[in-house]
Order: C-alpha cells, then sequence, then structure tokens
C-alpha cells in the first residue's frame, strides 16, 4: 500500500467550492410510488450538486422524500425520472464510489468490529497487507483500537456508529452518503458523534450528503444546507453555512448560529 493511493494521507485542500464541476450532481430527479392504485409522488423536479470535498445536510420534514432521494444517490432505489452522476459517471446501481451508513449501525452481527470493516476491503480484492493498515488506520481513526476483536453486542450506540462509519471510510468511496446517522443516540452522545464527524471532516475533507431532520446539526456540521419542502419532495432553499471550518459545541450558542438556525425552522414551517 502506498502512501499515494490512500484518501487519509493526503487531505485536500480547498479555495472554495466549485460547482461548475461538481463532485455530485443530481439532475430533475423525481420518484413516483404507486400507493392504494395511485401515484404518490414523493420527488418532483430535484436538483442539487456538491462539490468535490464538501460536506452538505439535506434537512426537511418527516415525508418529505429526504431519505428516498438519497437513496437514488446510492443507487439503491430508481427515479421514476431524472438523472443522478457522480463526476462524469451517472449513477445506474450501488457502486464502490459511494459509501452510506444508516442509522440502524447496518453492522454484521455475527463479525468483530474489525471483521466488519474489513468485509467490504474484501469484496475489493485488495491484499492481506493493505486490508490489515486500513483496519488498523480507520479503527484508530474512530477510537475503536481497542475493541477491534469486540462484537456490535459487546458496544454502546455510540461505538456502534462509529464503527459503521470506519468500515463505510475504509473503502474510500468518492461520496460518503448518511442517513440520519445519529438519529437513535441519546442527547449528550449525539453531540459527541456530531464533533467527531466534523473532525473526520476536516482530516480528509471527503465529498459528504447527509440527511437530518435536526436543524441544529446540519448547520453544525455542513457547510451547505439543501432545505427541503414536502408534498412533493422539492428543494426549497439552498443556504451556505459560514462558519469557520473548525468548529466546538459552544458555536451552537452564538448569534451567527442561532440565527442561522431561525432561519432554516422558520421555512421548514416549524
Amino acid at each position: 500500500m502506498t502512501e499515494s493511493s490512500l484518501l487519509f494521507v493526503h487531505p485536500l485542500t480547498r479555495d472554495g467550492f466549485d460547482l461548475a464541476s461538481p463532485k455530485l450532481c443530481v439532475r430533475e430527479v423525481s420518484k413516483v410510488f404507486d400507493y392504494q392504485s395511485e401515484p404518490l409522488v414523493v420527488l418532483r423536479g430535484v436538483n442539487l450538486a456538491l462539490s468535490p470535498n464538501e460536506f452538505v445536510c439535506l434537512v426537511g420534514a418527516s415525508g418529505c422524500g429526504k431519505s428516498t432521494l438519497l437513496k437514488i444517490v446510492a443507487g439503491l432505489t430508481s427515479p421514476s425520472s431524472g438523472q443522478v452522476w457522480i463526476d462524469q459517471d451517472l449513477v445506474t446501481g450501488p457502486g464502490s464510489d459511494r459509501g452510506m451508513v444508516f442509522q440502524s449501525y447496518s453492522l454484521f452481527p455475527w463479525l468483530t468490529v474489525a471483521k466488519n470493516i474489513d468485509f467490504g476491503l474484501k469484496l475489493q480484492h485488495l491484499p492481506p497487507p493493505e486490508r490489515r493498515d486500513r483496519i488498523a488506520y480507520y479503527l484508530d481513526v474512530v477510537g475503536l483500537t481497542r475493541f477491534a476483536n469486540a462484537f456490535p453486542k459487546q458496544l454502546s450506540g455510540g461505538m456502534k456508529q462509529r464503527a459503521a462509519i470506519a468500515r463505510a471510510l475504509a473503502n474510500e468511496p468518492e461520496v460518503l452518503l448518511m442517513d440520519e446517522p445519529f438519529g437513535a443516540l441519546d442527547a449528550q452522545t449525539k453531540e459527541q458523534m456530531q464533533l467527531f464527524m466534523r473532525e473526520i471532516w476536516e482530516r480528509t475533507h471527503m465529498t459528504i450528503l447527509m440527511v437530518t431532520h435536526d436543524v441544529e446539526e446540519a448547520i453544525f456540521l455542513s457547510n451547505r444546507v439543501y432545505v427541503m419542502d414536502v408534498h412533493p419532495g422539492r428543494i426549497k432553499q439552498d443556504i451556505a453555512i459560514e462558519l469557520p471550518e473548525h468548529r466546538t459545541l459552544a458555536m451552537k450558542s452564538e448569534p451567527s448560529f442561532l440565527q442561522l438556525k431561525r432561519q432554516i425552522t422558520v421555512m421548514l414551517g416549524h
């Protein structure tokens, strides 16, 4: 394994985000389901873009279709119309260029933490020395080195989610997709995981699209927030989060943060 082959060795620098050359592009995506013999329009004409190395959150009320949109980006669900692109490649199904982290942890209960991380690496047919190096590195990144041989049932909720994130990162996807990953955690653990995720992004500058219903969480984590409307789901507003790159929990009580929170909350109609 050479240093130049690893995403985490050379974090990318940024001079601002260039949406003229997006890493991820969603173009006029709509999704219609059959519901009691009637068409149910869940998404209509959704357009969004993420530039390379950008952390973007998608917020909206329950039922606005944000998780459905994320599944379409992941290639787990097909759009009724429209397209999703990663660089110049059309998304037609799941791919190794996208990693996914779910709310429910999605760890294999019969595998240890280390073997959960190794699962995707085996599918890539990476040589054993490279797999061992990546497992060790990402166990260290998420603070689970001491728990490498533990099974998921032996971990707390926050530790399970750290393991799930490590598994996704170890595959070195071009885009990381996260579906309300901290929604099942208690308030204190949730804030610690937010800090952890922000530190991961500062370290790697990976392109991340995260779905959340928590406005405060979206502001704290992201560079931009897309606000979704409901019935049908569509993008209502694109809001730049002009906060310092390095963030602390104390920022959540600052006037600039609270103003953003009020602005987005009003848009959501809360």
